[in-house]
């Protein structure tokens, strides 16, 4: 009996790290097992995480080099893949980005800095909104094209004059849509989509890969509730993410994912459970790992127990000897490790 769940659970954990499936408990490969909803962040889960400019619409006035400057000098200090979508666009323009002073990273919302002690916001609308009022009529036309496309658009101001649009765009995963269907196929009820983007992005990769339902336009703390409300609503949420803004969800949800490869210290640091690469097949083979290990541990208790009832019975009945009853409860020891080492041989 006590040896019936670690041999099983420490086999299954040795199993997923050969994988890249690293679990940080046998708590956490339990907890994967009894999953209903799985939560996918948009950018760098079900997207491949380098986003590229694909529009630079500057407002009247403006040019293209004048907006690429003035943004990529802000986006400079940030760490965001879409920070680094505007610096490598202004590179490949030969557009060298300019000190700045005052940086400041909004979560969620954009950045702030002052270049050449004027005010430069570069982020969503409502963020730049607050400095420049509302845009001009030919941006928002624009503007809302861009979502159309399912394109995340940076709004830039500067001194409180509005510069222009970028268009970042970001590729879909190959995989990600026949992983949806592993997991529909493999009894998960619901798959979902996180993003902070604006709705008509979200739907528009949510239409592409198969999602079940889309939540956008998100903080972090919105994603948190929403792993609180999923599990009120339908059951165990498995939440996959590799960003801070990923963090407060992933430490909501039932269990936390982090994409190891590309993930950030903080969403690794939180999760209950890491992939070592950006492999998404590994999502479905962690659920089946861990109901297979549930599996096992159960078929272990109970063979423990039919063991331990026919020795008591053996003892009472038939007087059963002393040899044969260590022979019996040794050998029915052996039987239960060696059952659960099967799962280190788990495909």
């Amino acid at each position: 009996m006590v040896i019936s769940v670690p041999a099983a659970f420490l086999s299954a954990i040795a199993a997923g790290a050969r994988k890249g499936v690293i679990f940080k408990g046998g708590a956490h490969l339990e907890q994967m097992s009894t999953v209903k909803v799985v939560a996918f962040d948009k950018t760098g889960t079900l997207t491949i995480g380098h986003p590229s400019v694909t529009d630079v619409i500057p407002c009247e006035g403006v040019s293209e080099t004048d907006l690429l400057r003035v943004a990529s000098s802000v986006e400079a200090r940030s760490e965001h893949p879409l920070s680094r979508a505007v610096r490598e666009e202004a590179d490949a323009r030969g557009i060298a980005s300019e000190p700045v002073d005052r940086f400041e990273a909004v979560t969620g919302q954009g950045v702030i800095a002052e270049l050449h002690g004027e005010v430069v916001r570069v982020g969503r609308l409502k963020f730049i909104e607050q400095c420049a009022g509302h845009p001009p009529e030919a941006l928002m036309a624009a503007h809302d094209r861009l979502q159309t496309e399912g394109k995340t658009v940076l709004f830039t101001c500067h001194g409180g004059r509005w510069l222009g649009i970028l268009g970042v765009a970001d590729k879909i995963r190959p995989e990600a849509a026949a992983i949806v269907d592993t997991l529909h196929a493999a009894g998960v009820e619901r798959v979902v989509m996180l993003t902070g983007d604006h709705e008509r992005v979200g739907r528009a990769i949510g239409q592409q890969v198969g999602i079940d339902r889309v939540y956008a336009g998100l903080m972090p703390d919105d994603k948190a509730r929403i792993m609180t409300e999923l599990e009120a609503e339908v059951g165990p949420v498995a939440m996959v993410g590799d960003g801070v803004n990923d963090a407060p969800a992933l430490a909501a949800a039932t269990v936390g994912i982090a994409m190891g490869a590309a993930g950030t210290d903080v969403a690794l640091e939180t999760a209950d459970v890491v992939l070592m690469g950006d492999d998404l097949p590994t999502i479905p083979y962690a659920i089946h790992l861990s109901r297979r290990a549930r599996r096992v541990v159960w078929e272990n208790i109970i063979f423990a127990l039919s063991v331990i009832v026919l020795l008591v019975i053996g003892t009472f009945a038939i007087d059963l000897p002393l040899p044969m009853g260590v022979i019996g409860h040794e050998g029915s020891t052996v039987i239960v490790v060696l059952n659960g080492l099967r799962l280190l041989v788990a495909k």
